[in-house]
């Protein structure tokens, strides 16, 4: 495996560690429909959380989070439409970003309804 995927199957393990430690529930990972994946679907209270995970060993080009562009917003409103109807749920929805920058300290910043600020 590449090193990008093991870095970035690293920064989606954080990713849920973080949530689960932040009272979320993991309802599904690597959710697929069609060419669009959401890397973490979870749910805290009233909330479902469509988290996007962005992982990046430096913030050199940027931080992880702005990588994240207007195709891919599309692939994941689309694949979450899906996944509600699939589900039949009734539930707000949360679209997130969870960023992860893997190094001596791992930083993590949750930044939920990331896609207003896009």
């Amino acid at each position: 495996m590449a090193t990008h995927n093991d870095t970035g199957k690293q920064g989606e393990q954080l990713a849920k560690e973080f949530l689960v430690a932040n009272n979320y529930v993991i309802l599904e990972t690597n959710y697929r429909y069609k060419k669009a994946e959401i890397d973490i679907i979870a749910a805290k209270e009233n909330i479902l959380a469509i988290i996007e995970v962005k992982t990046r060993t430096s913030t050199h080009f940027g931080e992880p989070e702005s990588f994240v562009n207007n195709k891919k917003i599309k692939l994941i409103l689309e694949a979450t439409n899906a996944y509600i109807i699939e589900k039949d749920l009734d539930l707000e929805v949360s679209l997130d970003i969870i960023s992860v920058v893997i190094g001596k300290e791992n930083e993590i910043n949750h930044i939920p309804n990331a896609y207003y600020f896009f």
